[in-house]
């Protein structure tokens, strides 16, 4: 699919078969809405794909790998042969977030998207050899932020046709709390200081090094808040439009997509913004340390599960909420009901 035909398909949740989950946990014999945000989801999961029995056994994790120009300015602790690295362990299965992903089933599926060198992960989707400095420059040219989209579009299709039930998001790309700080700023309309932390573990010299360069980027691009695609050509990079779109390739073919930390939550504000009915399809899985998740996720309206100070990257975030799903997916769909066991049902009390 292309950009413009997942947008078209992207459709509401349908409401009726949440109703029919929402009364199918209602009469599981336990006291009512006592597994809070577990039945939220699990009802959210059936409207999205339409099914009053739930299905998430098949489970894939979508790195999206890329590098990032703005490097050039000292924003990082790292060089970016680190971003190579951790992608080859990505393919090799020996990474942070792939030991989890074995731990609770999910398939890590790692994707060049925009490297500065080849590795051992595919690289049908590449756009380029890296994003330009942005601080010079737009960071891509709009016709590569549509293609590295597309990239994310094309896997979700792709594992929607290998029949993958659920997906979440991940990345690798040294740089990318910058380049996710700048997208934030702009579309947010908010300082570059409230939305720029340390990353992986800037010093404080760092940190100014970083929020001055974002502020350059922003002040020699002009990025139009009110265009995304804008926005990520100017100050974004391939990572972050990938991510954007699995989250609209999964909202189009009626799969449940997991936000990862910052960068995801990034990807995702981009996606609603293009398809504001993206956003349903999206489960928001943790509140990420970097300073500026709090307020993406209370403009997209989203409420994490999990508050653990966690600020990895990788997908770790989205995968540690994997087994809370699998939880409330089981009792769902085997729970005995008060008919079951002959015992009245509890009543809403008003």
């Amino acid at each position: 699919m292309t950009l413009e035909e997942t947008i078209q398909r992207i459709k509401p949740l349908n409401q009726e078969i949440m109703k029919g989950a929402a009364k199918r946990w209602d009469s599981i014999a336990k006291p009512l809405h006592s597994l809070g945000k577990m039945e939220d989801l699990i009802i959210q999961i059936a409207g999205i794909t339409e099914n009053l029995s739930v299905d998430i056994e098949k489970k894939a994790l979508v790195a999206m790998c890329a590098d990032n120009g703005v490097v050039e300015e000292g924003v990082t602790q790292t060089g970016q042969e680190v971003t190579a690295i951790v992608a080859d362990n990505f393919q090799a299965g020996i990474s942070t977030v792939c030991l989890m992903c074995q731990k609770y089933g999910v398939d890590v599926h790692p994707v060049d998207v925009g490297m500065v060198t080849d590795t051992t992960v595919r690289t049908d989707h590449k756009v380029a050899y890296g994003t330009k400095n942005m601080t010079k420059g737009p960071a891509m040219t709009r016709e590569e932020a549509i293609k590295a989209i597309e990239a994310g579009i094309h896997m979700a299709e792709e594992l929607h046709e290998k029949g993958y039930k659920l997906l979440a998001t991940g990345e690798m790309g040294i740089g990318n709390t910058t380049t996710s700080s700048a997208v934030a700023s702009v579309l947010l309309r908010q300082p570059v200081e409230s939305m720029t932390g340390r990353g992986a573990g800037l010093s404080s010299e760092g940190l100014v090094r970083k929020i001055h360069a974002i502020e350059k980027a922003i002040e020699v691009n002009h990025p139009d808040p009110e265009d995304p695609l804008d926005v990520l050509a100017k100050v974004g990079g391939f990572d972050i439009a990938g991510m954007a779109g699995v989250f609209l390739g999964g909202a189009a073919l009626r799969m449940p997509v997991l936000m990862d930390g910052f960068i995801s939550c990034v990807s995702a504000l981009i996606a609603a913004k293009i398809c504001p009915g993206a956003l349903d399809y999206m489960i928001a899985s943790h509140v990420s340390k970097e300073p500026a998740a709090h307020l993406i996720l209370k403009s997209l309206g989203k409420t994490a599960v999990l508050h653990a100070d966690m600020c990895l990257g990788e997908g770790t975030g989205a995968i540690t909420l994997v087994p809370f799903l699998d939880l409330g997916a089981m009792l769902y769909n085997k729970l005995s009901t008060f008919d079951d066991i002959q015992v009245e049902q509890y009543q809403e009390l008003k």
